[in-house]
């Protein structure tokens, strides 16, 4: 299934496919999509598992060359109405595929990711993310909240300790969502520079899972928009 998103989204960042020969002919339509030039090989499981270093059971590995894009790129290229997702401290891949798989579902124009952030194009995040972390637009940065105000944007951060509810929260025409780690959350000069957001949950509990929370939150903004 990436694989495919990627042979639609991306063909021109590809750069070869490796794929267990017991899967070649199961393949075969996703292989055709693929640009003609592009290398295709097949191997033994055998020698699949050498490659990868563990049992690699989908049979199935692409390699891409990373996009080239700078903070300047991502803003300017975002319409007149955006919704922008940024993150901080996310640091494990599932939270992070989780997050990106999330924000495609809910139209998010783009994402913005910390310097401590974990890589959203290691394999584990891309699997999770089933192929929105090569789709959706992204870029890591270091000075998020002053950009974004500088372009326009309502700067909301989750947090336990939120100034709004989530549900009676009307977004802006340029809105952007800043979710930081379980745990430590948001640093407290971020939340001092933005409008500061929860979500109401049951007495003796405040906290979500940080991929949970996005899909919430984002779901809540799509349907504002809508």
């Amino acid at each position: 299934m990436v694989l495919e998103k990627a042979a639609r989204a991306i063909p021109d960042r590809l750069v070869s496919v490796l794929v267990a020969e017991s899967r070649l002919p199961g393949m075969a339509d996703v292989l055709g999509g693929l640009p003609q030039a592009l290398p295709v090989y097949g191997a033994s499981q055998a020698v699949m598992d050498a490659i990868v270093g563990f049992p690699i059971h989908r049979g199935v590995l692409a390699l891409g060359r990373r996009p080239e894009r700078t903070l300047a790129d991502l803003i300017g290229g975002l319409p007149e109405r955006a919704l922008v997702v940024g993150l901080m401290g996310i640091a494990n891949h599932d939270n992070m595929g989780g997050i990106f798989r999330n924000a495609a579902a809910f139209g998010a124009d783009a994402l913005m990711l910390g310097a401590d952030c974990c890589d959203p194009l290691y394999r584990k995040a891309i699997r999770v993310s089933v192929g929105a972390a090569l789709t959706t637009p992204f870029v890591v940065c270091e000075e998020m909240v002053g950009a974004l105000q500088t372009a326009g944007f309502e700067v909301l951060a989750l947090s336990p300790r939120g100034e709004v509810d989530l549900a009676d929260l009307k977004p802006a025409g340029r809105t952007a969502i800043l979710f930081g780690a379980e745990g430590p959350g948001l640093p407290d000069g971020v939340l001092a520079r933005s409008r500061t957001v929860r979500i109401r949950m049951a007495g003796g509990f405040d906290s979500l899972n940080v991929a949970t929370t996005s899909g919430i939150v984002l779901h809540h903004l799509a349907a504002a928009r809508a």
